[in-house]
């Protein structure tokens, strides 16, 4: 583990922070390391993380098992710099020198894991590209 401090840090937000958000924050945590800060919270927090999305998530060897559902805060949006909103509308604070981007993916929310599957293959695509966009704003 490197001593520098990560490279930028990245909020994922939905409403229940049981699915999307979660798998977002595993898929970041596994392919970036310590190179991004990552949190991930809900607007309305879940009681668990959705189980079918923590067996999409084994199926590509990422355990989000312990992962808990969390409330948005102001203080995460504000220590962000990038926020990934996932379908939560208009709870998400504005903060000006933020990255805001909104990600339309379906809510796995009541799926079984076979409808989770490609959710979790396209925000594995999406946090592949949002690696390659905060690395190249790093080099610039």
């Amino acid at each position: 583990m490197s001593s520098s401090s990560p490279l930028a840090s990245v909020l994922f937000v939905c409403v229940h922070n049981a699915g999307r958000s979660q798998m977002a924050a595993g898929f970041l945590t596994h392919l970036a390391g310590d190179r991004i800060e990552v949190r991930s919270a809900g607007s309305l927090p879940g009681d668990q993380v959705n189980p079918a999305a923590v067996e999409a998530m084994k199926e590509v060897g990422i355990d989000i098992s312990g992962a808990r559902p969390k409330i948005l805060t102001t203080e995460a949006v504000q220590a962000s710099d990038y926020v990934i909103t996932m379908g939560c509308g208009d709870a998400c604070p504005i903060f000006p020198g933020k990255r805001y981007l909104d990600w339309a993916l379906e809510d796995p929310a009541g799926k079984g894991v076979e409808a989770v599957r490609p959710i979790r293959d396209e925000i594995r695509t999406r946090i592949e590209a949002l690696i390659a966009e905060i690395d190249i704003a790093r080099e610039a």
